[in-house]
């Protein structure tokens, strides 16, 4: 379905435009009247972030009137660079790709072994980062929209069965009557056109995988998107300018897709009464004794330096800083002593969604198509399978030509779980996994695709992710968990012993979904602001 612009996205869209070209890092609704706001010491509200939770946050505050301000580490990305478009593609990455590294880092190592696949850059703020700890890195998103801007838009509700049993507090008959259905609305999830999907050349990547996967006995099933299909039929018809079918994805989407700042925070701003803040980070939170919290934000210029420190104070602090930031900025607050009584539970329940890469080797006449769109529109739904449920997402190889592979991120049932620890030595959240907690995962997808090889004669690619492997499991595109809801926190996000502040974002949910969580958290945010909102005083 797809969103309706009120005037109040108009206005929105409008300030991010003129922001945007006037180099602001303070994006309001006076900077639609090219006018920058002053710097904000107060506000009654605050955001920590930009993605699937601050901005419902940020929104449902300024509808209720709150002045609110959105602190976001990231840029605004509404500015063409030379070659006139905003993001690069994911076959010609350059410094707007990566956060401040001097190397891309995508998923994919190599192909036929050989490393053609990631390019040297220049350092800058770019859209996404990987950060890197012993066992595990975390894919995240850099920017005003955090992680919708480098999802590949996969916007799937959970089999209610399975959300009961992960958050069993939560009233399932109002998440799926009421919130998962606002979610979607907001979101402008759609469905791709079956017709137009049969006979595309763009989706015969998909079609392929289905063919195999319905041979060994698997249903796959069509996933909506927050990528406008319609755009994306014009995009295949020559009448749009391409970018799902240019090659556009991790490193951000030009046009099609429904990224929160088009949707959430665009209406956001449009209440005039939210402010958002870019290439601020909060190092630092501590609460005064009437109640309030101060924060310390480190504001940074393109080449990351801290240009200055500013501390901001709020009556209310509402943190969505995805499941790191949040968990890391609650966890050091906590063992430095600022706010020492927060709960034990802080830094626990961590998960990544039973994430596992794999791709397997098509036969000659198996052809996957040189042309595919970078959206995923299919996934093998496999998650009924009493000992080793997944479902494992039909993913697009965008290179340009032929290649005979077929691509897969799973998603598994893995009950493994890390937990954060604060390292004073770094000033930073150290993530506790180690590789074996891993292997329920890659049983998981080893069960599901060597089913598909020996129905379909086929094999594993051994050259695409380093070191021979099969599995890519050292990786996860949905971090959840750390400041697990009704542990961490009440029933509704508020944290254990500080009244006034609240986890509104994945760190929430306790480390696995069984689909791709944006939907969820963007519902479970909803459901959360409409209790904070009518029952604490404002």
């Amino acid at each position: 379905m797809t969103p309706h612009l009120t005037r109040r996205h108009l206005l929105g869209i409008a300030a991010l435009q003129a922001a945007s070209a006037l180099g602001f890092t303070r994006i309001g609704l006076s900077a639609a009247a090219a006018v920058e706001p002053p710097a904000t010491d107060y506000a009654p509200a605050v955001v920590v972030g930009s993605g699937y939770g601050a901005a419902v946050a940020a929104l449902r505050l300024g509808e209720a009137g709150i002045d609110t301000l959105v602190l976001e580490m990231g840029r605004l990305w509404n500015t063409p660079g030379p070659d006139g478009k905003v993001f690069c593609s994911t076959g010609a990455p350059d410094q707007r790709a990566m956060w401040f590294r001097t190397r891309t880092e995508a998923p994919l190592a190599t192909f036929l072994w050989l490393d053609v696949v990631n390019k040297d850059i220049s350092p800058y703020p770019g859209v996404l980062d990987r950060v890197r700890y012993a066992d595990m890195s975390v894919f995240v998103g850099r920017g005003v929209g955090g992680g919708s801007l480098v999802n590949g838009g996969m916007a799937v509700t959970p089999p209610r069965a399975y959300f009961c049993e992960v958050l069993p507090q939560v009233d399932a008959d109002q998440m799926y009557g009421t919130w998962f259905p606002r979610a979607r609305q907001m979101l402008g999830v759609n469905t791709v056109d079956p017709s137009w999907f049969e006979s595309t050349e763009w989706y015969r990547f998909s079609r392929i995988s289905r063919k195999h996967a319905h041979n060994a006995g698997l249903r796959t099933v069509f996933v909506p998107s927050v990528y406008d299909f319609g755009y994306m039929q014009r995009e295949a018809a020559g009448q749009a300018v391409r970018s799902a079918l240019g090659g556009e994805v991790i490193y951000g989407n030009n046009h099609g897709k429904r990224s929160v700042d088009k949707t959430y925070l665009a209406a956001a701003l449009g209440t005039g009464k939210v402010t958002i803040r870019t290439m601020s980070r909060v190092a630092a939170v501590r609460r005064n004794a009437d109640g309030t919290y101060v924060l310390t934000v480190h504001e940074t210029d393109v080449t990351g330096r801290v240009v200055r420190i500013v501390e901001v104070g709020c009556r209310r602090l509402f943190l969505g800083a995805g499941s790191l930031g949040t968990t890391e900025i609650l966890l050091r607050a906590r063992e430095r002593g600022t706010l020492p009584d927060l709960s034990p539970e802080v830094g626990r329940g961590w998960g990544h969604n039973g994430n596992v890469m794999a791709a397997r080797a098509n036969h000659m006449w198996d052809t996957v198509g040189a042309n595919q769109a970078t959206m995923p529109a299919m996934g093998i739904d496999d998650w009924s399978n009493p000992t080793c449920p997944v479902f494992a997402e039909i993913a697009p190889l965008p290179m340009g030509f032929e290649h005979w592979i077929s691509l897969y991120l799973a998603i598994t049932k893995n009950p493994e779980r890390g937990t954060f620890s604060y390292d004073a030595a770094t000033d930073s959240a150290r993530l506790n996994w180690s590789r074996s907690q891993n292997q329920p995962s890659v049983t998981a997808a080893k069960s599901l695709f060597d089913r598909v090889n020996r129905a379909n004669v086929t094999i594993y690619r051994y050259d695409l992710f380093g070191g021979n492997r099969i599995f890519a499991d050292d990786f996860t595109y949905h971090p959840l968990g750390g400041c697990v809801l009704g542990r961490a926190t009440d029933n509704y996000g508020r944290a254990t012993g500080y009244p006034g502040l609240y986890v509104t974002d994945g760190a929430l949910v306790p480390g696995s979904l069984g689909v791709n969580p944006f939907v969820t958290i963007t519902a479970l945010a909803e459901r959360n602001m409409a209790r904070i909102l009518a029952e604490d005083a404002w």
